[in-house]
């Protein structure tokens, strides 16, 4: 098949997991005999994004007007036409390709987007995050999880005390956006990543044949390539216990909290290494780094899997909702402990558990912590690597969902 995977968070020098997914699909999708090209942001040429970004294809970046503010922050209120406008722009931009293509496939944070591309074009999009309900995309608010369906209380993530204007004009935006992104989930095919995603937008749209799920998945082809050149033996009687913390250090990932409450208490055989950047960094640094603690920043894929495939645990403390997240299905495939929230899509990823218990989820962080603190690594027999959350499974469920009629949606 001729396809078009699209996405404007690429590309950048240091790329997130959904730009990561899209390259990743792309280089399988080519692999397996399909022409794929991508089109992408203007914000930098392809080649910022390094080794990551040549996955064999060409590369347009063309994709404009996604960054574009409208001083929504200065002026603290969410404006009526910005979404609309934003996502016909983008949509123009796809439809000068979509003759060339039999599949467009949009990964991105706009998904009104759809109500702008004719029925006759095949295009499917893949939710990865709460934008089809939640206009900043992650339902987190004042450091915990936003449960509101009220659109007016979303005035309340744009202003800090919104008058009554600010709440009728925002709450006007919201009610508008979402009932765009409703038309489009009807109008195409549409992928949540996780249930939960699916779930919570029927929340306040109401109950209807949004779309179908398929959860994300990984290279399985290179993890057996690092695999063949490590040890994943469980050395149960060594005396350092080595912790992993892979993701965007900011207050939503919960590693803010998880720091404040593991390190006071953290027994002296347990090191934590913590991968990731964001304007948190330095911050964390002067606070906790240690001998016990190590900060490493941002950090290729490559880098990140060996560290990964080191750990005797993989943390993944997200206090918000992680509607599927990579590094849990990483921590779960190679075999590693696994201690997470029992929030968002992370609960659904226990079927991908290689052993019984090796998901280890928890109501909240001080929870989770009162366990690691008393973790001790025990012996577990597990079998090799099959194709169970590999990216070539995954695409023999893509190529049903592209090869299904263009204009309707799938459940």
């Amino acid at each position: 098949m001729r396809i078009l995977l699209v996405s404007e968070d690429i590309p950048y020098p240091s790329m997130g997991g959904l730009a990561k997914h899209v390259l990743t699909l792309a280089k399988a999708l080519i692999k397996a005999g399909h022409q794929v090209d991508l089109l992408g942001g203007d914000q930098h040429p392809i080649d910022v994004a390094g080794e990551e970004g040549q996955f064999g294809g060409r590369f347009f970046g063309e994709l404009h007007g996604h960054l574009a503010g409208w001083k929504e922050s200065k002026i603290g209120m969410y404006l009526p036409p910005k979404r609309p406008w934003i996502a016909r722009r983008m949509a123009r931009t796809i439809l000068a390709y979509a003759a060339n293509y039999d599949v467009i496939h949009y990964h991105g944070h706009f998904p009104n987007i759809a109500k702008y591309i004719p029925q006759h074009i095949n295009f499917v999009q893949t939710r990865h995050d709460q934008g089809g309900d939640c206009v900043v995309n992650t339902r987190f608010r004042n450091d915990q999880m936003c449960t509101s369906l009220n659109p007016g209380d979303c005035a309340g993530c744009v202003a800090k005390q919104p008058n009554a204007l600010q709440r009728a004009i925002s709450a006007t935006a919201v009610r508008t956006y979402r009932r765009d992104v409703a038309e489009s989930f009807l109008r195409h095919k549409t992928i949540f990543v996780s249930d939960m995603l699916r779930r919570n937008f029927s929340k306040v749209a109401g109950d209807s044949e949004w779309g179908t799920v398929l959860h994300n998945f990984v290279d399985l082809d290179k993890l057996r390539s690092v695999l063949a050149n490590n040890s994943t033996a469980t050395d149960t009687d060594k005396q350092t216990l080595k912790l992993f913390f892979a993701g965007a250090l900011f207050p939503h990932k919960g590693i803010v909290e998880l720091l404040e409450k593991l390190v006071p208490v953290m027994p002296e055989h347990m090191v934590l290494a913590v991968v990731g950047s964001s304007p948190l960094e330095n911050m964390l640094r002067k606070q906790y780094e240690s001998k016990q603690v190590v900060f490493y920043g941002w950090r290729q894929p490559d880098e990140v899997l060996q560290l990964t495939i080191e750990a005797d645990v993989v943390l993944v403390p997200s206090i918000w909702e992680e509607p599927c997240a990579t590094t849990v299905f990483e921590g779960l495939l190679l075999g590693k402990p696994t201690f997470a929230l029992e929030r968002g899509g992370t609960p659904e990823l226990k079927v991908y558990e290689r052993y019984s218990g090796q998901l280890h989820l928890h109501k909240d962080i001080d929870s989770l912590v009162t366990e690691l603190i008393q973790f001790r690594l025990k012996p577990v027999n597990f079998d090799e690597l099959d194709e169970i959350g590999g990216v070539n499974q995954a695409i023999q469920n893509l190529l049903n969902i592209y090869q299904a009629p263009a204009g309707v949606s799938i459940s």
